[in-house]
């Protein structure tokens, strides 16, 4: 700062010199025309605070809303969201290049132990299921309800035809999703027990939500995995039939009750407690206004 004063006099001094006579201006004026100048940069400098946000696709549509809600709200404060999914999210947190990460899973010990000076710190948002989901057709022919031993044959390979769980006589188009992703880790240990699972019977392996329901809906035979908010006529959310018969359903009321058997917290994740305007952003996705987006999306509300 010093040395821009610095500048600053110099150059007010030259400026008062005019032609052969100069004006001559008092040190103590030259001081404070500099103090007002650089105030004057001080103000014109940027104050915008930035929160960056990456992760989970099924929580992207949740935050992307929510932080055009907040920016709008405080015009000071740039909210940049990214997708990528939960890995992405839990490996920006765990590395620090970003102050919020989006994921819809348990953060796992191998990432707890990969990143040991992060203090992981959970914020619960919302609360959602992971639905098996098949194409239109498959589901008006009839496939309505599977078992959860069905499915999991299913992605091990063993039945490879919808004739074997008396559907149309066509092969099953079996969609999986990638590794790290936080639908398949639910999936996955409810399904075949173990979070890290392979799918063996696999024949396509997607990332974000918004791919495997474009999938879906291109395809005539396909089985997946999607969020509950993502379902829509093309593609749809089948039932689980019990051990006992019954059958249960995707609905936001299954989902509150916990009797839809995968289930799921949609939470966000930082490094400590979150201060200032990431805390700020946190508080404004728990109150009330954004408890709104969170049901508007689809989603249970961790409000009830």
């Amino acid at each position: 700062m010093i040395f821009i004063l610095a500048n600053l006099l110099t150059i007010m001094m030259a400026v008062v010199v005019v032609n052969n006579h100069s004006k001559k201006v008092s040190m103590k004026k030259l001081i404070t025309l500099g103090c007002i100048a650089l105030f004057a940069m001080g103000c014109s400098q940027s104050k915008t605070q930035v929160v960056r946000v990456a992760g989970s696709t099924t929580v992207l549509p949740i935050v992307s809303v929510a932080a055009e809600a907040y920016m709008k709200q405080h015009p000071d404060t740039k909210i940049i969201v990214n997708a990528g999914g939960s890995g992405v999210g839990v490996n920006q947190v765990g590395s620090q290049q970003i102050e919020v990460g989006m994921i819809s899973r348990e953060i796992t010990q191998k990432e707890r132990e990969q990143y040991p000076q992060t203090a992981f710190t959970i914020h619960a948002i919302g609360r959602d299921a992971v639905v098996p989901v098949v194409s239109s057709e498959i589901y008006n022919a009839g496939i309505t309800s599977l078992t959860l031993a069905q499915i999991a044959r299913i992605y091990r390979g063993e039945i490879s035809n919808w004739k074997e769980v008396d559907g149309p006589d066509t092969d099953i188009l079996v969609i999986d999703k990638e590794a790290a992703r936080g639908t398949r880790h639910v999936f996955m240990e409810i399904v075949l027990g173990d979070k890290e699972a392979v799918a063996e019977g696999a024949d396509l392996v997607l990332g974000a939500n918004n791919e495997e329901q474009t999938a879906l809906t291109q395809s005539d035979a396909a089985i997946g995995i999607l969020s509950n908010a993502w379902l829509n006529d093309d593609v749809k959310g089948i039932t689980i039939m019990m051990p006992d018969g019954s059958t249960v359903a995707p609905t936001l009321e299954n989902i509150i009750n916990n009797t839809f058997p995968i289930t799921r917290d949609l939470v966000l994740v930082t490094h400590g407690a979150p201060t200032g305007e990431t805390k700020a952003f946190l508080d404004f996705i728990k109150g009330v206004e954004g408890q709104e987006i969170v049901k508007s999306n689809g989603y249970v509300s961790i409000s009830k």
